[in-house]
């Protein structure tokens, strides 16, 4: 038979040379279960690399960049799956309720998107952290690393930051302290941290610009999305 994926030809379980299945398993719970499995494992999965991302983020995504991809999870699915599980939390614990409900005033494009963005904070959070990575870049000009490696330096601190609120929102519940008030401040201390070692952790310089590039990243953001808003109030109005 020839293999499904490469058209070459199969005599054994594998392709010998793309490594596809000759026969494809049917979906099943078992199966299902394997790829639950496979995303939490200790070792290259979830919570591998939640661990590393606490320990040594710097030092973890650098060597994930440059040396090895085997290790942790894919920046990608890290940053769908923790924010999948922010908004969870945030479904049943409120978080950004701590911040105060927001109410527009009018009826407005503007007040629409900013209700939105407090709704989903977790996607939001996404799109946020493309405007870090310019910004990031700029500070950084000087190092190799180009906006798609920075992007993927932001999947992983973001989400550990997501984590981090989320874990915040539960213990408040449970140990009735007022906990996520502080949350946006230890994020902000926790994603300095990480992209200042990442750049090298001897230099207090790095941590600097980590802290603003990030703070100019959410500015830039708020303005952003503030002028699409007006932009479309202008369009609606014509």
């Amino acid at each position: 038979m020839n293999c499904a994926n490469c058209a070459k030809e199969v005599n054994a379980k594998f392709c010998p040379n793309c490594g596809q299945a000759a026969e494809v398993k049917r979906i099943d719970g078992h199966y299902l279960l394997h790829e639950v499995q496979h995303v939490l494992h200790l070792e290259r999965g979830i919570l591998y690399t939640v661990r590393e991302m606490l320990a040594r983020p710097g030092k973890s995504i650098r060597d994930y960049l440059l040396v090895n991809r085997n290790r942790l999870v894919k920046p990608i699915l890290f940053i769908i799956v923790t924010s999948l599980f922010y908004s969870v939390v945030n479904h049943y614990f409120h978080i950004e309720a701590e911040y105060g409900n927001f109410q527009p005033p009018v009826k407005s494009a503007v007040f629409t998107v900013w209700a939105w963005i407090q709704g989903h904070y977790g996607y939001a959070n996404i799109i946020m952290g493309i405007f870090i990575a310019l910004w990031t870049k700029l500070f950084f000009r000087k190092h190799p690393f180009n906006l798609y490696e920075i992007l993927v330096l932001l999947c992983f601190v973001m989400g550990m930051g997501m984590l981090v609120l989320s874990f915040l929102a539960i213990a408040q519940e449970l140990l009735s302290i007022n906990l996520v008030m502080f949350g946006s401040v230890v994020v902000l201390a926790y994603i300095t941290w990480a992209v200042g070692q990442f750049y090298g952790q001897g230099k207090l310089l790095n941590y600097l610009k980590a802290f603003l590039a990030y703070i100019l990243g959410m500015i830039s953001f708020a303005i952003a999305i503030t002028l699409v808003g007006i932009g479309v109030d202008l369009i609606s109005k014509q």
